[in-house]
């Protein structure tokens, strides 16, 4: 008897096996993602619930008229609980991308303690107010205020409980009115963060390039664009704004207008990128300080702001910096301005490493105040997580 040969199978009866084994493969990893989903539901909300029991213990103990402010929001427990999970972190998810989900998580169970209400430097559509959500977590409650004055107002007067301003970029350096404010307000600082920044040049939807006739900015991002502006827009009046965000709500009303701003802005008023990343250092980025009322404890990695006044005199700038030297205390930033206490004094504004509760700090800030004319610490606070 004749034997026939044995056929493979063939290519469709193949690819039909494939097909059914990814489906069962993929249908077993769904289901897993599902259960492990159902076990994030079950934590989030076991997590609120402490959150919740921690408010109702501070306020049992609350001392008669003390307010919330910092006794529900803590900066340097955050920055504790950030350290300890990205230490912790084994991947694959980065660094950056768990602190960020934990900050959403510390955010909305925040919120259920005490909605923490943040002023920040307005109209919405702001670097700043991208800086405020970075910092606080979208769970809070942004309040716009009309200039960087405004916002240090807001927190004095209780009307807010924190505010974010700028106060310096990498390309044109630092926001003279914050530092102004800085020298008068009882306000200390609580926190920092940096924040990179890419300025678009943004368009009213049904604009013309041929019908444009100025470009609106802050004087800060009009200056961080200077070269590209002179290159390919030197015909169009630049008009100082009080920020990006009034600049793009302008622009959104008038399509004989171009701004200068960012992704916040660009969303917020539905306007067209005509050219993106237009700002002439790669690597701009601008520094924000977040005010509060009330002092902050060390977290074990800190970063203290003072300001000295000094008269106008030979070896000035020297004798306010010795004191750090002989201490030990590592100097990350010192910055001059004229004083207000009279003609021919100047301040200098330090920023260095540690708390003002540690050792070699509160020595330094000893011996300096015995040579100054004033010495104000304008606060301690964690170091921002980069």
């Amino acid at each position: 008897m004749r034997s026939w040969p044995t056929w493979p199978t063939s290519k469709r009866a193949m690819a039909r096996d494939e097909g059914a084994q990814e489906a069962e493969a993929l249908a077993a990893l769904r289901a897993e993602i599902d259960r492990l989903d159902g076990e994030l539901l079950e934590r989030f909300n076991a997590r609120a619930r402490a959150a919740e029991a921690v408010a109702e213990v501070k306020r049992r103990f609350a001392e008669p008229g003390a307010g919330d402010g910092l006794a529900f929001y803590r900066p340097e427990r955050e920055a504790a609980v950030l350290a300890r999970l990205r230490a912790a972190n084994p991947g694959p998810l980065s660094d950056d991308v768990i602190a960020g989900l934990f900050r959403e998580v510390m955010s909305a169970c925040l919120a259920l303690e005490a909605p923490q209400r943040v002023a920040y430097l307005g109209p919405e559509g702001t670097f700043t107010e991208q800086a405020a959500e970075r910092h606080f977590g979208a769970f809070a409650d942004f309040r716009p205020a009309p200039s960087i004055t405004e916002v240090f107002r807001a927190v004095e007067a209780g009307q807010a409980d924190f505010g974010v301003v700028p106060v310096e970029n990498s390309t044109e350096g630092v926001v003279n009115q914050s530092l102004d404010a800085l020298l008068s307000t009882p306000l200390t600082i609580v926190g920092e963060l940096e924040l990179p920044i890419h300025q678009h040049f943004l368009l009213h939807p049904e604009a013309s390039l041929e019908g444009l006739t100025a470009v609106w900015s802050h004087p800060q991002s009009l200056a961080q664009c200077r070269g590209w502006l002179d290159r390919h827009w030197p015909q169009l009046t630049r008009v100082p704004a009080a920020s990006n965000g009034e600049a793009a709500a302008q622009v959104a009303k008038n399509p004989q207008l171009a701004a200068l701003a960012g992704d916040p802005a660009q969303k917020r008023y539905g306007l067209r990128a005509e050219a993106r990343c237009v700002e002439d250092a790669s690597d701009n980025c601008t520094r924000f300080f977040v005010l509060g009322r009330q002092a902050v404890a060390p977290s074990g990695d800190d970063r203290t702001s003072l300001v000295v006044t000094t008269k106008n005199e030979p070896g000035a700038l020297l004798r306010v910096l010795e004191p750090f030297s002989a201490a030990g205390v590592n100097l990350l930033r010192v910055e001059s301005r004229p004083a207000r206490l009279g003609q021919w004094t100047y301040a200098f504004f330090v920023d260095l490493e540690g708390h003002r509760e540690d050792d070699a700090v509160r020595g330094a800030l000893g011996a300096l105040e015995r040579l100054a004319l004033d010495l104000r610490v304008l606060g301690s606070y964690p170091r921002p997580q980069r």
